[in-house]
């Protein structure tokens, strides 16, 4: 297991520059006097002076203009000028005496009824309040100046003032507002041809994108900002948005990219001087190296950060930075210089008032004296740890904590300590999850993969195997819901979906509090994570109970083992493999679970890992590929996944052998598995079908009789054409009395959903698109069903009107075997369509020429007709065709209810 904690590698830096206050040059009337030529003078200079960061001598040269306005009475120009003054105070950070010349200017403006100007001036005073951690202030301000700007026909103020709002809305965790705001903004600056405004509206865009786990969008504004930002000659901004860039390719674990982007910032911002920025990348530089397993080059630009940190008295990110330098030298087995920086980093954390770095570093020092076999030492840290996590409510740190907890009681051999605090760790893990959005799932389930893996493997070592299959149940049901909310599939009763949407809303604005506090922890975020967290599991409860058919989307504890027993098929023998791998001081083995309705048992099989990885993907590219030597890849993995077992499967002469695949064994037909002692195949054996998961939840049995509603081939043209499909289907309707089919152009989306009720089987004989990164070569997205009319996205499978379905087969899908897929795609497709009714899915692992499609779905449907149930209807067109190499008949697989 993962030992220590890196605490915030890639700091902070999410640098979304404010819109610059509205000035306006002054309307000085045709006057010749003396003072008025110096009066222009004295403004030209300012403006030169604001234009090259020289804030306070701007404020020295405005305050000489200052006299000379008022001694010529011109009220406007008095007004500007004191909004001038104000504005570059705020630029000093000096708030209090910004406001103080920001309200005599709007005094001025208001006694003299100039519109424009009071919105200018108002619009200023909010960004102040901003600036101040006064928001709503601010927004009083804004929302003053907002209808003014409109009234007098002012689109840059206007659009500027709709952008400070957004960023105000961004600034206390309302994305969705910030957006809302920032969308209106955007068009009007486009619209003037402010560029300068544009690209500041695309980088807030994209910085709130980032912020509620969005990267691809977060990359689309950053990417339209940049070469604006570069035309109009802004390189502090430049420098921001490229290392913001940079920010979002480290988070979806793109190292390459993230160092081209921070290296195009690093050269900017040592040019424009910005020492602040310089450490900032150069943090994130060395962050990215430590990633990718170059410790020197990491230490090489932590220990160039270090110094300008403590050059520009950035105590916080100084901290961080010691912190950093500290984990690399764990990373290299250098316990004791890993601790001289760790506890460097620890006393600046505390006067900082860093609770969330203070708990991190604590950590990583007990994970050090973990290493070094002092573990008394190593818990008192994660202890101290621990009551800060819970402190300031950080929940993921506090699994994290615990789960480091549970590996020194491992390691002095306490395994009931062990698993007590891994149980508590996993609990934390499943609630924090349900709510991640795509890209930080993967990423947090990187870094939590061990603790199911350690519990689940040392529960069965103290022969509590009962216990180790609820928690392998749970995650497996996890990995499912997790995939339901990746594609947003929705549900079939409006008012649950209502429900989900709100709960959604919620926990996403949750999720926005954790990267916020991730980025700058403080109290005020603690305490709203805390509340907003309480509010989102008390409304998951809710839902849950309100209605059951969608409580697995929101379950968190294990189901107990009886209830699981119980919903499993008399006659039925239930298989689980599930790898124990790649885990530190856990061995590497599978655990093969075998359950029926009265028992349960399990047993570990010993592995490499990476060649056990090697089989599963040769044996899959020998069968999809119709290749050679599949039979001895078959036998060496029925070797590992069935004869450990078998003894057992064959006490319980099962009717039907179901097995609940998980990870990239999903991508294995196990009928096709081949037994060296006899030759004969698992398929000749016994009826197998897959299972998603044991779930507890019942469907209801269709009350229909008969009849196939069967479409095919809807896009008869290259490259979605299917000819062979157009006889499979109207030979299968040919065999149930009542069938209908369409092929061609009457194979519509909305021909399918009027008539899908009316039938037990729905038989699409069309491509289905389940590859994550679409198929190009079918012009296809991805997790879509082609029609003749549309490409239907099975997010929305519980609007079909599968209620009285027996079985929905899909009879050319793609799904394609990833470097690092897990399969869930495969599980996930099944799992939505069985929460949209339907109680069982056939699909293909591969695609299968035509013909051989036609001849076995035909068979099926035959058996079916002479009273077969499912799982031996397909069975026995399997068999008919046994001779023939698995690539033909393996492929179609039965998912869900057999019977």
């Amino acid at each position: 297991m993962k030992r220590i904690i890196i605490s915030v590698l890639a700091l902070g830096v999410c640098l979304t520059p404010l819109t610059v206050p509205l000035m306006v040059q002054p309307s000085w009337g045709q006057s010749r006097d003396s003072q008025v030529e110096e009066l222009k003078q004295l403004q030209q200079q300012a403006q030169q002076q604001e234009r090259q960061g020289q804030a306070r001598q701007a404020i020295e040269t405005l305050q000489q203009a200052l006299t000379i306005v008022r001694q010529l009475k011109e009220k406007r120009s008095e007004a500007m000028t004191l909004n001038s003054i104000g504005f570059n105070y705020d630029r000093i950070s000096q708030p209090q005496e910004a406001l103080k010349y920001y309200t005599q200017a709007l005094l001025i403006t208001r006694q003299i009824d100039d519109r424009v100007g009071v919105a200018i001036i108002l619009n200023n005073i909010g960004a102040v309040y901003n600036s101040i951690s006064q928001p709503q202030e601010a927004l009083k301000y804004y929302n003053q100046a907002l209808p003014i700007l409109r009234s007098v026909s002012a689109p840059r103020g206007e659009a500027a003032t709709l952008n400070n709002i957004g960023l105000v809305y961004y600034s206390i965790s309302q994305p969705q507002e910030a957006l809302k705001y920032y969308n209106q903004a955007l068009p009007i600056r486009r619209e003037v041809n402010d560029r300068a405004g544009e690209a500041t509206t695309l980088t807030n865009i994209g910085a709130v994108y980032n912020s509620i786990s969005q990267p691809q969008e977060a990359l689309k504004y950053f990417n339209q900002a940049l070469p604006i930002l570069r035309s109009v000659g802004a390189p502090s901004e430049e420098a921001a948005t490229l290392n913001n860039i940079g920010l979002v390719y480290y988070s979806i674990s793109q190292p390459q990219e993230a160092l081209k982007y921070y290296n195009q910032a690093l050269p900017i911002l040592r040019s424009v001087s910005d020492r602040a920025g310089e450490a900032n990348t150069l943090n994130n530089i060395g962050a990215v190296y430590g990633s990718i397993s170059q410790p020197q080059e990491a230490l090489k630009y932590f220990n160039q950060a270090l110094p300008i940190r403590r050059e520009v008295g950035d105590r916080a990110g100084e901290s961080a930075t010691l912190n950093n330098i500290g984990a690399v030298y764990d990373s290299i087995s250098q316990p004791q210089e890993a601790l001289k920086y760790f506890n460097q980093a620890l006393p600046i954390r505390r006067e900082v008032g860093d609770r969330a770095g203070e708990s991190a570093t604590l950590n990583n020092i007990g994970a050090v004296y973990n290493s070094i076999s002092q573990p008394q030492e190593a818990l008192k840290y994660y202890n101290q740890a621990l009551a800060i996590t819970r402190e300031v409510g950080d929940r993921a740190f506090e699994a994290a904590t615990l789960s480091n907890i549970g590996t020194v009681y491992q390691d002095t051999n306490k395994p009931t300590d062990a698993i007590k605090n891994w149980e508590q760790s996993l609990n934390i893990t499943l609630g924090i999850r349900s709510g991640l959005q795509r890209e930080n799932r993967q990423k947090f389930l990187e870094g939590e993969r061990g603790t199911p893996i350690a519990l689940t493997s040392l529960l069965i070592d103290q022969n509590q195997a009962d216990r180790a299959f609820q928690w392998v149940n749970i995650a497996t049901t996890a990995d499912l819901a997790d995939y339901t909310r990746l594609i947003n599939a929705k549900v079939a009763n409006p008012q649950a979906q209502k429900a989900i949407d709100e709960w959604n809303q919620k926990n996403q604005q949750l999720q926005y509090l954790y990267r916020q506090f991730q980025d700058k922890p403080s109290d005020n975020l603690s305490r709203q994570m805390r509340e907003l967290e309480t509010e989102v599991n008390r409304q998951a409860e809710q839902i849950s109970r309100s209605f059951p058919e969608v409580a697995e989307l929101f379950e968190t504890k294990p189901k107990d083992i009886a209830q699981l027993k119980a919903s499993i098929s008399p006659g039925t023998v239930v298989i689980q493999p599930v790898l124990l791998t790649n885990v530190k001081n856990v061995p590497n083995t599978i655990a093969i679970f075998v359950l029926t309705k009265d028992s349960l048992s399990v047993k570990k099989i010993a592995i490499n890992p990476e060649e056990f990885d090697k089989l599963i993907t040769q044996y899959r590219e020998q069968l999809s590929s119709e290749g050679k030597g599949y039979k001895e890849t078959s036998r060496q993995l029925y070797d590992l996944l069935i004869r450990p077992v078998e003894d057992q499967i064959q006490a319980f002469s099962p009717k039907q052998l179901s097995i609940i695949a998980t990870g990239k064994l999903r991508y294995l037909p196990f009928e096709a598995l081949l037994d060296k002692q006899t030759e004969k195949y698992l398929i000749e054996k016994y009826p197998v079908n897959y299972l998603t998961r044991i779930s507890t939840r019942s469907i209801p049995d269709s009350t229909l009789q008969g009849g196939i509603l069967a479409l095919g081939n809807p896009v008869p043209r290259n490259p979605q054409n299917l000819p062979g499909s157009e006889a499979e289907v109207r030979n299968i309707a040919q065999l149930f009395p009542g069938s209908s089919a369409y092929i061609g152009n009457a194979a519509t989306l909305a021909q399918f959903k009027s008539q899908a009720s009316r039938f037990p089987f729905l038989h699409l004989a069309t491509h289905g698109c389940f590859q994550p990164e679409g198929c190009q070569k079918l012009d296809m997205k991805a997790n879509t069903l082609l029609f003749a009319d549309t490409q239907f996205n099975i997010a929305d499978a519980a609007l079909l009107g599968l209620q009285n379905t027996r079985l929905l087969t899909l009879s050319a899908c793609q799904t394609a075997l990833q470097a690092n897929s897990n399969g869930e795609e495969i599980s996930g497709i099944a799992y939505i369509f069985e929460r949209a009714g339907a109680k069982a899915v056939m699909a293909s692992l591969w695609s299968v020429d035509d013909t051989a499609t036609q001849e076995l779905m035909v068979a099926f449907y035959q058996n079916i007709n002479k009273g077969m149930s499912k799982g031996e209807a397909l069975r026995q067109a399997k068999l008919s065709q046994i001779t023939r190499h698995p690539f033909y008949w393996s492929p179609f697989i039965l998912i869900g209810d057999a019977r």
